[in-house]
């Protein structure tokens, strides 16, 4: 293995090189639209109502409090890292300047997990709800033994297209998709209120019920529960801590914020506003929701079994605003076009990293008139295409959560690290508390992780070893890095 690190000020270096430069168009605004469109997804129209009703009752609004404390601790580390380190691969990037070159390709092909998979799943969520919104049954067509989902080529060619177009333009067209599904969530909050009854707010935390029988075992089960033997409950304090593990999950995708900084006019500045303001709006507007949604129904009449799969338009069918369920679409629509937009940016971005590294062929990293890596925006298009077309993949979204967690764990550690080796730094941005908020930042993450099933760290183990062999068999003998070092000392 490989510990050789890239300096800070060679990796900012590499970003004036002729033909892999990447147009300087984006403000501390833009990063913050692409947080928000990013984040307020579908998680906000459906794991809201779903976590109220079995897992933590009128508490939830406590539980996003305590995911958004996880998630900012997490962010503030992004944020330095950042400032310091304006380029673009996030997680990765920063890992190659703090850990050395195969703790960041180890990052690096967790994050294409993380956003790969993650636009894979979204898109298909997409196709689900363009047929609810124009009544069809979904974008899903039969050849052969093969279900064909249409819809979720659509989206991700569109995106794909306007991303190869320019990053601005992505933007400007990111903002006004984030304006109708914001409006939504606020005509949701505003609609919802007229409905609240005090007495549904009571009790706040319920008592909490024995989950033994509908847990699942073995491998199925949480890593907590594998090491304590522990069973989970529904309610109580278990319940609402159970549930932040969940509704955190809401709040994926601020960190590819940080992927953009290489693209930003000022950095320093603007990343860390664009990464805080993103996440200072959408814990607003969820606890926002959260708490009308409490008040609106009682947890019960959304627990499993009483209207299926419920989400946010059931609530309003309970209270006989059934108007609201077709207006809850066409939002969850608007949201997730975003949302594909943006983690389809955000692989593209750090497989342009890993290329322009040479860890992945360097011809991939090129950049057309427009300033946009063309060739590799086409080609992560075309792959999640197929994933999103052609496999069922709905079972590996908590990939999705473990790589994620994974990466806020490293780039937590990796501001410690960099203080003390690099202290001499300017930072646009500084982490208050260092070393406190960094490790409690990693020991929530850390929380979160062992919520996790047993066979989702099996199958990220599976997914790290094919990792590494491509690491071996190709990166380490085509590193940028390691050809500099092998030149300067011959």
């Amino acid at each position: 293995m490989n510990w050789r690190t890239k300096s800070v000020e060679q990796s900012i270096l590499d970003t004036d090189e002729p033909g892999t430069r990447l147009r300087k168009d984006l403000t501390w605004w833009d990063l913050t639209i692409f947080g928000v469109s990013v984040v307020v997804g579908a998680g906000i129209f459906t794991v809201t109502a779903s976590t109220f009703g079995n897992i933590t009752g009128p508490a939830i609004s406590v539980s996003f409090i305590i995911a958004a404390v996880t998630c900012g601790l997490a962010a503030l580390c992004y944020a330095e890292f950042a400032s310091t380190l304006p380029v673009a691969g996030s997680a990765y990037t920063f890992s190659y300047a703090t850990f050395g070159e195969f703790v960041a390709w180890i990052i690096g092909w967790d994050l294409v997990l993380e956003f790969a998979v993650g636009a894979a799943v979204v898109a298909k969520g997409w196709s689900s709800y363009l047929g609810t919104v124009f009544g069809f049954s979904g974008g899903v067509v039969e050849i052969g033994p093969i279900d064909f989902d249409w819809g979720a080529l659509l989206i991700i060619a569109a995106v794909a297209t306007l991303l190869a177009m320019g990053t601005k333009l992505s933007s400007n067209f990111s903002a006004a998709m984030t304006a109708i599904k914001v409006s939504v969530v606020l005509l949701v909050v505003v609609v919802g209120a007229f409905y609240i009854k005090a007495a549904n707010y009571s009790p706040f935390i319920p008592p909490a019920e024995d989950g033994k029988g509908s847990d699942a075992s073995g491998i199925n089960q949480s890593v907590f529960s594998l090491l304590t033997g522990a069973h989970g409950s529904h309610y109580g304090w278990y319940g609402l801590l159970a549930g932040a593990s969940i509704v955190f999950f809401a709040f994926i995708g601020f960190d590819v914020v940080a992927t953009t900084a290489e693209e930003t006019k000022n950095p320093q500045r603007d990343v860390a506003r664009g990464i805080l303001a993103s996440l200072a709006i959408v814990t607003v507007l969820y606890v926002a929701v959260s708490v009308v949604l409490s008040g609106m129904v009682n947890y019960t009449e959304l627990a499993s079994g009483g209207h299926g799969q419920a989400n946010l338009a059931t609530a309003f069918a309970i209270n006989g605003v059934n108007w609201a369920a077709k207006v809850i679409s066409v939002g969850a629509l608007a949201g997730l076009t975003t949302v594909v937009m943006v983690l389809v940016l955000g692989q593209s971005r750090v497989l342009f990293a890993m290329s322009r590294d040479g860890l992945l062929p360097r011809g991939l990293a090129h950049t057309g008139s427009r300033g946009t890596p063309v060739r590799i925006t086409v080609i992560v298009a075309v792959l999640i295409a197929v994933a999103a077309t052609v496999f069922p993949i709905s079972k590996l979204e908590e990939m999705v959560n473990v790589g994620t967690l994974f990466a806020f764990v490293l780039v937590s550690a990796g501001v410690i690290i960099l203080r003390r080796t690099r202290p001499d730094l300017d930072r646009g941005f500084t982490v208050p508390f260092v070393p406190v908020l960094p490790i409690l930042s990693i020991l929530a993450c850390g929380w979160l992780m062992l919520n996790l099933t047993g066979l989702t760290w099996i199958r990220f183990g599976i997914w790290m070893v094919v990792g590494i062999v491509i690491y071996l068999g190709y990166g380490r003998r085509h590193s940028v890095l390691g050809q500099r070092q092998a030149a300067s000392t011959h």
